[in-house]
């Protein structure tokens, strides 16, 4: 890892291995495994009691101080705050509420305005831990109003698109402005089910947001995959506004029967899959090399997910993989041993102009 420019990493996501048996169950258990299997970070999920009281470290430095020390002496730092359950819960069409209500503490259950102010209160109480943990970017999702129009029939009346994304802003524009008054950018990954699900959407939700500096992404190339998306092409378009990295493998195989839409089968017999890494079709020695070009010097998280593999073998398997892509960029180019001095008389010389 370089800690000066460059990529950090390795790292890991804990939201796919949290649980109640040991290792799996506290904070400093389940920081000295992902310490032992060679990883550097860990991107905390903020919803979890198990890993985090989101409310203490809001609200207190030095229960922020202690907590990042647990992880500091296990070998690990702490990458990032991860949000998306209450950033999914910022907007939610009332088709989805009881779905959704799931992921709300029981007292605000069937009640969708108080399930809003409660996620808009997450979200600015991660800002402010992210600000004590000295951390600089909260990813999350942005929810959505829209998604079941996604592929209309009847066809979407004129103005629909435009005023859910208006709403959409207007929720999240006092929690950007948390954000910037705290020095924390807000990294929505896009995602398949969230109103900014691919480039076009983000670019909607930016300009309903003016171009708010502190609205920016969670790089996820798998979702991008399974929409039939240029993954990489993507980077050279909203490289600016990168400030998180999922590490995630997939792929996508369609066929007579099924394609993106995945004909509600399981994970399995889905044609667009997860997969742990090094298992799908994505080029990470392209990604990690365009990002390190672009001076992307976050961090590179694992999120495993998968649809045949074991979450342990994932695991121990993600820690080197990413290591073996990390890129020290380079202070000199390789062709500087053949360079000289010159002046302006040299240059125009070589032109072949006196």
């Amino acid at each position: 890892m370089s800690l000066s420019s460059g990529i950090k990493g390795p790292a890991i996501f804990l939201a796919q291995f949290m649980g109640d048996a040991a290792p799996f169950n506290s904070w400093a258990s389940i920081t000295r495994w992902a310490g032992s299997l060679g990883y550097q970070g860990v991107q905390v999920p903020a919803w979890d009691g198990r890993a985090i009281d989101l409310a203490k470290a809001a609200s207190s430095k030095t229960y922020c101080d202690e907590f990042a020390g647990i992880a500091k002496a296990n070998g690990v730092a702490i990458t990032e705050l991860a949000t998306h359950l209450q950033g999914q819960l910022v907007a939610v069409h009332p088709a989805y509420d009881t779905a959704f209500d799931g992921f709300a503490p029981a007292g605000v259950r069937g009640n969708p305005s108080a399930r809003t102010a409660w996620a808009v209160e997450q979200m600015k109480l991660a800002i402010d831990a992210s600000h004590h943990l000295g951390l600089t970017a909260v990813p999350s999702f942005t929810g959505a109003l829209l998604w079941h129009t996604m592929y209309p029939w009847p066809q979407r009346p004129a103005g629909l698109v435009e005023e859910g994304f208006a709403e959409l802003a207007r929720r999240w524009k006092p929690i950007l402005d948390h954000a910037d008054s705290k020095g924390v950018d807000i990294a929505w990954e896009v995602h398949p089910g969230e109103d900014v699900h691919d480039g076009a959407t983000f670019e909607r939700l930016l300009e309903a947001l003016d171009d708010h500096p502190r609205a920016n992404l969670l790089y996820d190339p798998s979702h991008l995959v399974l929409q039939g998306m240029d993954y990489s092409a993507f980077i050279d378009h909203y490289h600016q506004r990168i400030k998180a990295f999922h590490v995630k493998d997939a792929e996508f195989r369609p066929d007579g029967r099924v394609g993106a839409y995945g004909g509600y089968l399981g994970w399995k017999e889905r044609a667009g899959r997860f997969r742990s890494l090094g298992d799908g079709q994505i080029d990470f020695a392209r990604i990690f090399s365009q990002l390190t070009r672009y001076g992307y010097a976050g961090w590179a998280v694992l999120e495993w997910e998968c649809a045949l593999k074991d979450p342990e073998q994932g695991a121990r398997e993600g820690a080197p993989f990413i290591a073996r892509h990390l890129i020290t960029p380079s202070a000199k180019a390789f062709d500087d041993f053949a360079g000289g001095r010159v002046d302006r008389a040299a240059l125009r010389a070589q032109l072949g102009l006196s």
